[in-house]
């Protein structure tokens, strides 16, 4: 009994600070970048959990990760060909709302799920 009141505690706060670190990191403007990513979602799926193997889960990804990858997507760093007609006239702030639709909301959710 003490450890499921001790473990609920500790998911608590785990999931608070996850909530404060996501929004306090995010570089982006989500709203906008959850707009921009409904294309991603075709793949990806809407929630950033693919269901298809071939296809990366975006989310639980961090946003300096997804705006990373995405740049050398653009910038012909990383070669996936499925991906360059996505990306290849995004700008750089597009990237970052992109990368910050994707954080947040979904990081936390993953991690608590995990436990």
């Amino acid at each position: 009994m003490r450890s499921t009141v001790r473990n609920s505690i500790i998911l608590f706060v785990g999931l608070i600070l996850c909530l404060a670190v996501g929004s306090a990191a995010a570089a982006g403007d989500a709203a906008a970048g959850k707009q921009k990513s409904l294309v991603c979602g075709a793949c990806h799926g809407q929630e950033g959990m693919s269901n298809n193997p071939i296809w990366p889960h975006l989310a639980g990804q961090q946003e300096a990760y997804l705006a990373k990858q995405i740049k050398a997507f653009r910038d012909s760093n990383r070669v996936e060909p499925t991906m360059i007609g996505f990306v290849a006239n995004l700008s750089d702030d597009d990237i970052l709302d992109l990368a910050g639709s994707r954080l947040g909301s979904y990081v936390c959710i993953c991690a608590a799920a995990r436990s």
